[in-house]
């Protein structure tokens, strides 16, 4: 699974080009309309991973692309909606401790009080960020698999995935694969004098691409759909 997601981003006659295409619009993704199609790249990516697709999907259909872009954008702001609203309360706690405590005095017993819930806020706030960077790919693969928004929120079947133990597999793979294309990326850089941080665009996009793609894998094995073939590679079996 870890060889075919490095293939992957650039197999087939659209690949070098997909990743071309893909790492000038993030490199204009500061504009944020470029970075839309991108993230709709993303989700043909996760159902390429999902039904085991041998070639890199072309950018084509432009329009489906920045609806599923909006799509994965909106996904996003939904998962990460509970741990950014807990981490505005742990600031708000937090500032309420210190117009409670006396400067220059001992601190009260309400302000410590008040000081040890924006800790314990903070404390949860990591780690519903971290369970929701890790089940998001999961919606995504979901929303990928459907083709509906609404499957994104299919949490009986998304949290059913994400927390088995291919998912998981697939997850730190894919932090394996940023690990190794990070360190290679490093000492390239070095080796020519940073003109490589150049191309990082291409390579953010590269990672990012067979990200996708592994957790596509992981998903369909968790949901025992790991025999699927899409059309294109069953006909050349």
């Amino acid at each position: 699974m870890f060889g075919d997601a490095l293939r992957f981003p650039l197999a087939g006659d659209e690949g070098v080009k997909s990743v071309i295409i893909g790492g000038v619009l993030l490199f204009l993704s500061f504009l944020f309309i470029p970075v839309l199609p991108v993230y709709g790249y993303f989700v043909r990516a996760a159902k390429a991973g999902y039904e085991k697709t041998d070639e890199a999907p072309a950018f084509e259909e432009w329009g489906d692309l920045l609806v599923d872009g909006v799509k994965v954008l909106v996904i996003g702001i939904v998962y990460f909606l509970i741990p950014t609203i807990v981490l505005v309360a742990g600031f708000v706690v937090t500032g309420l401790g210190a117009v409670a405590s006396d400067p220059g005095a001992p601190p009260s017993a309400v302000a410590s009080g008040i000081g040890l819930v924006g800790g314990l806020l903070f404390l949860v706030t990591v780690l519903l960020y971290l369970v929701a960077l890790y089940v998001y790919p999961a919606a995504i693969v979901s929303l990928s698999r459907e083709g509906e928004i609404a499957a994104a929120f299919d949490f009986s079947t998304v949290l059913s995935a994400a927390f088995s133990a291919d998912y998981f597999v697939a997850g730190v793979l894919a932090i394996l694969l940023s690990l190794v294309v990070g360190v290679l990326t490093f000492v390239l850089a070095f080796l020519t004098l940073g003109l490589f941080l150049l191309l990082g665009v291409f390579v953010q996009f590269y990672v990012q691409v067979a990200f996708f793609y592994l957790f596509g894998r992981g998903y369909a094995k968790a949901l025992g759909d790991d025999d699927r073939r899409s059309p294109n590679r069953a006909a050349v079996e």
